[in-house]
């Protein structure tokens, strides 16, 4: 099995609370040792079976994290934004900069974010390959019709777009009100997929990505996923 290579100042921000350039301070001062030896040089390559130490402490690899979280109105997905607030501010977590979020919601939907700072698992749930159904729940401005129902439900064909969407899992909930589950990330789809026929989206709502749904988590709250939730992707 090929050993990870990674770089030392790296792998101890990662598994501390220690910058970069803390790290760096500290490897000058002679703080630093890999595998019993002072290492004043943080840009070096080590892998995970070296033996780290920073002033006597032990340093152990940080485990990968797992959050899903409910996303109220008015957030966005970015770790930084001059304009808006950013879903990572609701969260109480160290080292949030490495964080990831991984499908974004616009400003003004909420609902199931996931936030992860393993960029393969990241990866994973953003691919397309991966079909994740994804379930809205959908407030429309007017009533929608059975027919255009069955539209959704056989594939639409978007404007611009020169294939037609898969086909979306559609449960009425009122004559205006819907549960809708898609298995693409096309931009702004479930928006656009309703505009195609002839209807606007007044309130959209992310209930479920795969096998992970909010439960009773508040608006603004935050939970981490059990380890069967996060190896289901």
């Amino acid at each position: 099995m090929k050993v990870r290579m990674i770089r030392l100042d790296k792998f101890i921000a990662s598994a501390t609370e220690l910058s970069r350039k803390q790290v760096l301070r500290s490897a000058r001062q002679g703080l630093v040792k890999v595998n019993g030896t002072v290492q004043k040089d943080p840009s070096i390559k080590i892998n995970e079976n070296d033996h780290i130490s920073i002033d006597g402490e032990t340093v152990s690899a940080a485990r990968p994290r797992y959050f899903v979280l409910n996303k109220p109105q008015g957030y966005v997905c970015t770790n930084q934004d001059d304009e808006h607030p950013t879903v990572l501010e609701l969260l109480d977590e160290p080292r949030k900069d490495q964080l990831q979020i991984c499908g974004r919601l616009d400003i003004d939907t909420t609902g199931l974010v996931l936030i992860s700072d393993d960029g393969q698992w990241n990866h994973r749930v953003t691919s397309p390959n991966k079909g994740q159904g994804k379930c809205y729940y959908v407030c429309l401005a007017s009533d929608i019709s059975d027919e255009d129902i069955e539209q959704l439900r056989n594939g639409i064909r978007l404007q611009g777009e020169p294939k037609p969407c898969k086909p979306a899992e559609v449960e009425r909930l009122f004559s205006n009100e819907l549960n809708v589950t898609i298995s693409e990330g096309r931009y702004h789809q479930v928006k656009r997929m309703f505009g195609a026929v002839n209807n606007r989206v007044i309130e959209l709502h992310r209930k479920s990505v795969g096998q992970i749904d909010l439960g009773d988590l508040e608006e603004g709250e935050y939970r981490e996923l059990s380890e069967e939730e996060a190896a289901s992707f």
